[in-house]
């Protein structure tokens, strides 16, 4: 299987504290809350977040930073540790760090402390962006991109760069394949004035039509100012809108993602930068980043997504999501529903299948051979459709939660982590022919058998379709 490319994310790294609790009552001298049963996390910030999130991804990720001797950069190298190959350059002053004040979930109040600058380039960093195949630019106004320009701009001319902008920061270099601002980003770089507020005389524009037409008119506007291939401009809960110079492609979220949105945008940009690292247009990159981005927010958002999570071997399909998930819903109390199988050509006894397990509990997460274990199973050759595909194919599918695909012939090892309370297979089965039926009910799981559709079969399609004589005709057979 196909490993993803290595990616190398340049950028000003920040420490990120969050003190969040519960607010019930007023305090006695001023009308503000007071925040009790309080809890602190810390986590990497900026362009480090960004790097841990690719890495946590599975990919192989090559970090260029500045860093000092101060208390707050030692925290975020120690974080860094054992995630990502860490290239530092000097950094003078301190790291910058961010304290959000949260209370039930929301924040109040963030302060902002350190004013540390990259303080110039080494030999190091620009070997690393020498042989980079891919980078993504997390620009956050500290320096790092500024001290590193000239060499960005010779990697641009050799091969993708993804610019995320923020308002302290500087444009991108000539010859950024993608740029990926928020709308406020946008419209600030744009020279578009804020909206203003009911009090100021005009509605702040609410309507997806005024919001989509902004978002048009100053993605324009950066492509003409900055010279670059394309923008999408970021539209939270709305998706994103790409610009290439002619009619813009929108891309809706696929659900509206409830949770802390601090940290999408780094996901979002992580996610587009390793697809365009694995030479995928920019059009497909930023779908899979939509996705990813609302994904992300549902699963808890960077605190949830890093917790204890390391360099991980990846497969298409298996991003921490369907773990989570499942979390998630046994937590609550739910029915975790697993089904399996290769799905090569999807059809539609496979859709049958999938949407009366589905209905069979809370979620559903479907195990998916990958094109190794496929091949092992049915030849040659076989998988018509590759692991990435199948996985995002079934993915799309309302029934179907979380999708994971796994290597090994059968998904025993599999099921041993995820621990469905049901295993479905199709009513094509005898209880006897599934090895995994005793490890499910070792934890009180059950396997059952669900209808399936007679003569529907990939096989059978795939025969079909390369007129091959002597084609079964009627009797069913097996996925």
């Amino acid at each position: 299987m196909k490993r993803p490319a290595p990616l190398v994310i340049v950028g000003d790294s920040l420490l990120d504290r969050d003190v969040s609790g519960r607010a019930e009552r007023l305090a006695p001298d001023a009308p503000v809350p007071v925040v009790g049963d309080v809890e602190r996390r810390t986590r990497p910030g900026g362009a480090a977040l960004a790097a841990c999130l690719a890495a946590a991804g599975g990919r192989e990720i090559t970090f260029v930073t500045a860093l000092g001797d101060d208390e707050a950069s030692h925290a975020v190298r120690d974080m860094l540790k054992d995630r990502v190959h860490l290239v530092e350059l000097p950094l003078s002053g301190s790291l910058s760090r961010k304290t959000r004040l949260m209370a039930d979930g929301r924040p109040l109040l963030r302060l902002d402390e350190g004013d540390g600058r990259a303080a110039g380039s080494t030999p190091g960093a620009e070997r690393a962006l020498a042989d980079a195949g891919a980078v993504l630019v997390a620009d956050y106004g500290r320096g790092t991109a500024d001290v590193l320009r000239e060499a960005l701009t010779a990697r641009a001319a050799r091969g993708p760069v993804v610019w995320d902008p923020h308002p302290a920061g500087g444009p991108p270099v000539p010859g950024t394949r993608l740029a990926t601002p928020a709308a406020p980003e946008a419209r600030h770089f744009a020279g578009q004035p804020a909206p203003k507020s009911q009090g100021e005389g005009r509605a702040r524009p609410q309507d997806r039509r005024d919001v989509l037409r902004a978002a048009t008119a100053n993605a324009r506007t950066l492509l003409e100012r900055w010279g670059i291939a394309s923008v999408a401009v970021t539209l939270g809960e709305n998706g994103a809108l790409l610009s290439q110079g002619g009619p813009p492609l929108l891309v809706p979220a696929p659900w509206r993602a409830s949770g802390d949105c601090c940290g999408a945008g780094d996901s979002f940009a992580v996610a587009v930068a390793g697809r365009l690292a694995d030479g995928d247009l920019v059009e497909l990159a930023v779908r899979e980043a939509v996705e990813a981005a609302a994904r992300f927010v549902s699963d808890g958002g960077a605190h949830a997504v890093l917790r204890d999570a390391g360099p991980v071997t990846p497969t298409p399909g298996a991003d921490g999501g369907a773990r989570a998930l499942v979390r998630r819903v046994r937590e609550r109390g739910g029915t975790v529903v697993a089904a399996g199988g290769c799905f090569d050509l999807l059809h539609a006894g496979h859709v049958e299948l999938l949407q009366a397990a589905r209905r069979a509990g809370d979620c559903l997460v479907v195990c998916v051979n990958s094109d190794t274990s496929v091949r092992r199973r049915k030849g040659g050759g076989r998988p018509v459709v590759p692991a990435g595909d199948r996985a995002r194919v079934l993915e799309a599918l309302d029934c179907v939660d979380a999708v994971i695909v796994f290597d090994e012939d059968t998904p025993e090892r599999l099921l041993d982590e995820l621990r469905p309370d049901i295993w479905a297979k199709g009513g094509d089965y005898a209880l006897t022919d599934l090895p995994e039926t005793a490890l499910v009910e070792s934890w009180g799981g059950q396997v059952v058998l669900l209808p399936y559709l007679d003569g529907r079969s990939s096989t059978r399609l795939v025969e079909r379709a390369a007129r091959r004589p002597g084609a079964p005709s009627s009797a069913p057979t097996r996925r």
